[in-house]
């Protein structure tokens, strides 16, 4: 097989979103957009991708990470200029190049691979990505020969009359015999009202030459979304979020009402779960079979075991194990493990915390920086204190422990195997296994105290 490059445009600042982010750094579904771009061109294991970056260089090339190679573009001059930034990594080798925007989110593996292919079959030195438009206005329009292949591309306001009933629209992503490519750049000139240099120019050197132009056009327009502002965003949002449900839905997920529920990208559920409306399911989240996940429900970077139910909850960076029973209104935060057969009641909060399996805190508990070991009951209230309003304490609770209503553990403390603490204690120091620990004042009883003191109320 040929050699095969890319070229992602990514360098741009993206004045019209009007924000501090960069354009491509942009989220859409929960991935920045030149992500999205990056990981569908990486599924053709091509021989080399190269990122072309400008403003924001350093945070975009954090975000790829060495998924890709990279050129610096250090003045905005033009998208053809972008391009030739890329000559140290691919000038004078063999082999297509296809050319993508930072900011087109939506296009897929298969689209970029169906026009790699059609470039080779139709033997052109120059392919245009093409699609269908409702409503072509502002589009440069696709004007092909008797043989099919592209005659020219008329801006939308250069086009005449006939030529604007033309709805096959150029998307701004092109595929390149490689070496035509660089030597065609180098052609290029700036003589336009913006003084830049625009990579469709290379399009006509080309056909000028006497080279064939080839265009393929997808049958998805949605895919050539190019996101220039938020308006475009949301739209992008909208269309990956239905792509995102629909998938799941098909691989055997549950969703109840798919225009109000919110899964990430790169989130897994396996089949037969449950999501219900207002749930969101962010970041790299995976959830297994037989679930029930909402009604409003937020997971971030969980991994969530077979046969749990969440319902009105938060969990964040958390592994939540099976056949556990989360909420309403519980707060798993960061850093904290749930054991098989827990249960997280209502107006729990677990935060950087280990349940052990079967353990249970019903309601209205705060478990902070503690290790509570399997068959624990936390009983309403019941709290580890774990901060003395300097540093963190760890509270541990062994295997059996039994923790009475409105109890208050502070730690530095351990709770040994089988001990039972009373309703109401303060524990301060360690509960030895299988002991009663009493931590309370004594009640005292004052006989007819309230009647004495009406009496010398009114008196």
């Amino acid at each position: 097989m040929e050699n095969r490059f890319a070229v992602i445009l990514a360098a741009g600042q993206g004045t019209r979103m009007k924000s501090k982010l960069y354009k491509v750094l942009h989220p859409v579904c929960g991935k920045p957009m030149v992500q999205h771009v990056v990981d569908q061109v990486s599924k053709l294991h091509l021989n080399k991708i190269v990122t072309i970056v400008g403003h924001g260089a350093e945070k975009v090339q954090a975000q790829l990470g060495e998924s890709c190679e990279y050129a610096l573009q250090a003045e905005q001059l033009g998208t053809a200029h972008a391009v030739m930034q890329a000559a140290p990594q691919l000038e004078g080798q063999a082999g297509t190049t296809i050319v993508l925007c930072g900011d087109t989110p939506l296009i897929t593996s298969e689209t970029i691979d169906a026009l790699l292919s059609h470039h080779v079959h139709t033997k052109a030195k120059a392919t245009i990505l093409t699609a269908k438009a409702n409503d072509p206005t502002g589009y440069g329009r696709i004007v092909r020969n008797e043989e099919g292949h592209v005659a020219k591309i008329v801006e939308h306001k250069d086009a005449s009359e006939e030529e604007l009933q033309i709805n096959e629209i150029n998307t701004g992503t092109y595929c390149f015999d490689n070496a035509f490519l660089f030597e065609a750049l180098k052609q290029v000139s700036n003589e336009n009202a913006q003084g830049e240099y625009y990579l469709p120019d290379v399009i006509e050197i080309l056909k000028n030459q006497g080279e064939i132009i080839s265009a393929y056009q997808t049958e998805n327009f949605d895919e050539t979304l190019g996101v220039n502002d938020r308006v475009a965003l949301s739209q992008a949002e909208v269309i990956m979020k239905k792509r995102i449900n629909e998938k799941h839905m098909r691989n055997g997920v549950t969703i109840i009402d798919p225009q109000n529920t919110y899964i990430s990208a790169e989130a897994e559920i396996a089949r037969d779960t449950v999501i219900y409306p207002g749930s969101m399911i962010k970041g790299k989240t995976v959830i297994g079979e037989d679930c029930e996940i909402g009604p409003n429900t937020e997971i971030k970077d969980c991994i969530v075991g077979d046969s749990t139910v969440i319902r009105q909850s938060v969990a964040h960076n958390s592994e939540i194990g099976q056949n556990v029973n989360i909420g309403p209104f519980a707060h798993i935060r960061p850093q904290s493990s749930i054991g098989n057969d827990v249960k997280i009641g209502n107006f729990v909060e677990v935060k950087k915390s280990k349940m052990g399996q079967g353990s249970k805190a019903s309601h209205l508990s705060y478990i902070g920086d503690a290790e509570v070991g399997a068959d624990v009951n936390l009983g309403c209230g019941s709290i580890t204190v774990n901060y003395d309003g300097k540093n963190k304490h760890l509270t541990k609770i062994e295997d059996g422990a039994f923790i009475g209503c409105n109890s208050n553990l502070i730690a530095p403390v351990t709770v040994g195997a089988g001990a039972y603490v009373a309703a109401g204690s303060t524990i301060t120091e360690d509960v030895p296994g299988d002991a009663l620990s009493i931590a309370r004042a004594r009640q005292v009883n004052k006989e007819d105290y309230v009647s004495k003191l009406k009496l010398n109320h009114n008196s």
